[in-house]
């Protein structure tokens, strides 16, 4: 074979991995374009389960500009779907320009770490989450939020112990961080931690639970004092900030990293979601009495940071 015949088959190896490349450029392009605004559904294989989710996307979603991501994880016995209904996190996105994911829980339940007997760990499964939605989605990577309520808050708790590269904030809604966990939980970087408790909450329970379903769970000032702790905070400031002193709150600042800890106690309040939806009555009173909007306040402390 001559140089020249040589030269002829480089250039057209050459031309077709061009061509390669180009069509997965394009495929990469196209699946990105085919997510529309408002409500979507997805799915992805992980640990040899089909996991799925629902996400919204603001009106202002543009493929070609990449937007924040919050990840919503729901309590016991509920869904993507049910608790994008409790936390209008929806609303807010079109409103502040970002995403909104909800993960569904394998039998409406999350498992912080997995067994030979089939469970999974949902750890594991919100990473591998956030790497496909970056795929299919355009997101910006130092922008990526975790909140949660009852089980999903605690499973936010997990997450900021285990998966602090990945995600830039957390915030947990009537939760609290795992007896079993807190011995183990030593991430490497600060954690800007926001935790939202009722003190009159019979399931989580402010005083700590020695065991439930859940497993034992730690105090909230427990916890607060934790995340305090990691973050070598320097200073405090604790006051009334709602009306009628229904709520207290405690932001520690002076952390590394330029973290928070923020904490907000709901006075006398139960297990909700401080200003979502609910069909029970009685919440809806209590939450019109308090003027506390969980979401807004979760995303307005997600904002303050990033990875």
């Amino acid at each position: 074979m001559n140089i020249y015949q040589s030269s002829g088959l480089f250039k057209k190896l050459l031309i077709f991995l061009l061509g390669i490349t180009l069509v997965t450029a394009c495929d990469s392009i196209q699946a990105k374009e085919k997510i529309l605004s408002g409500d979507n559904y997805g799915e992805l294989h992980d640990q040899g389960k089909l996991r799925t989710y629902y996400f919204y996307t603001p009106k202002s979603y543009n493929p070609d500009r990449p937007m924040p991501l919050v990840l919503v994880f729901h309590g016991d016995d509920g869904s993507g779907r049910s608790i994008s209904n409790v936390t209008r996190f929806n609303e807010l996105a079109d409103q502040k320009g970002f995403i909104v994911v909800y993960p569904d829980g394998i039998d409406q339940k999350w498992s912080l770490r997995g067994n030979g007997q089939g469970r999974v760990d949902d750890v594991l499964f919100v990473s591998a989450l956030i790497d496909h939605l970056q795929q299919q989605i355009n997101i910006e990577n130092h922008k990526v939020y975790a909140t949660g309520f009852s089980r999903g808050g605690i499973l936010t708790q997990a997450l900021a112990c285990k998966l602090p590269e990945k995600i830039a904030g957390f915030a947990s809604v009537a939760g609290s961080l795992p007896v079993r966990l807190k011995s183990n939980c030593q991430p490497k970087t600060s954690i800007s931690m926001l935790m939202i408790n009722g003190t009159n909450d019979r399931d989580v329970l402010y005083e700590g639970n020695d065991h439930t379903q859940r497993g034992a769970l730690v105090s909230i000032s427990d916890m607060v004092d934790f995340w305090r702790s990691h973050d070598q905070c320097t200073s405090s400031n604790e006051s009334p900030k709602f009306s009628k002193d229904q709520v207290k709150t405690a932001l520690y600042t002076g952390c590394n990293g330029n973290s928070e800890v923020w904490q907000l106690a709901v006075v006398n309040g139960g297990h909700f979601w401080p200003g979502g939806s609910s069909t029970d009555e009685s919440v809806n009173k209590f939450n019109a009495k308090l003027r506390l909007n969980a979401s807004e306040t979760i995303w307005n402390f997600f904002q303050r940071h990033s990875s």
